[in-house]
């Protein structure tokens, strides 16, 4: 079956709470600034989402990555820093006005705020090269936490076809989360011929 014929079950109850869980918005920007109004309304290209993040400076990165490719960014809790973190600020202060930050208490209350169309996951553990995947308008891009990755659990219910890898050289342990971030979403708006860009 071709990937975009495919269904999937979006996994909806990890972390703490379930489906009853209540979402928590915050947008970082500042208040006078038109940009971050307009960048509001618009339905975002492809939702990165944070699974628990530990480092500030990776999160303030794919800040700057949201604002300049449309993506939109969700945090899943806990995270391993505060989101008034002077290291946050340092790294995402510049592009923080132009783009919009979602936290969500767990995974279920993502799912259950955001109802994404598609999962897909990064891990070192998937076989499907991220390259090879068709990419979609809406997709949810999920990244794990920089010392321990994403669940086990989390990957079993997302999917072997759904569960995609950075292709690395077989002594390479890992990528940085915010370089990870970025090849995969700029992949992607390359394949939807980077529609919204300048």
């Amino acid at each position: 079956m071709r990937d975009e014929e495919s269904t999937m079950v979006v996994p909806a109850a990890l972390g703490r709470g379930g489906l009853q869980s209540r979402q928590r918005r915050v947008i970082m920007r500042r208040p006078t600034v038109q940009p971050a109004r307009r960048a509001a309304r618009r339905r975002p290209m492809f939702k990165i989402v944070l699974y628990q993040p530990e480092i500030a400076p990776n999160t303030g990165n794919i800040i700057r990555l949201c604002a300049n490719t449309g993506a939109e960014l969700h945090l899943i809790e806990p995270l391993g820093f505060a989101m008034d973190d002077k290291r946050l600020r340092r790294a995402g202060l510049d592009y923080s006005e132009y783009s919009r930050v979602l936290r969500h208490r767990d995974w279920a209350a993502f799912v259950d705020a955001e109802q994404p169309a598609r999962v897909l996951a990064l891990s070192t553990k998937g076989s499907r090269s991220h390259a090879a995947m068709d990419y979609r308008p809406g997709d949810a891009v999920v990244f794990g936490p920089e010392t321990r990755g994403l669940p086990a659990d989390f990957l079993q219910q997302v999917g072997p076809d759904h569960t995609l890898r950075i292709p690395m050289r077989p002594e390479s342990r890992s990528i940085n989360l915010s370089n990870a971030a970025a090849i995969v979403i700029y992949e992607a708006w390359r394949q939807l011929e980077f529609a919204g860009a300048r």
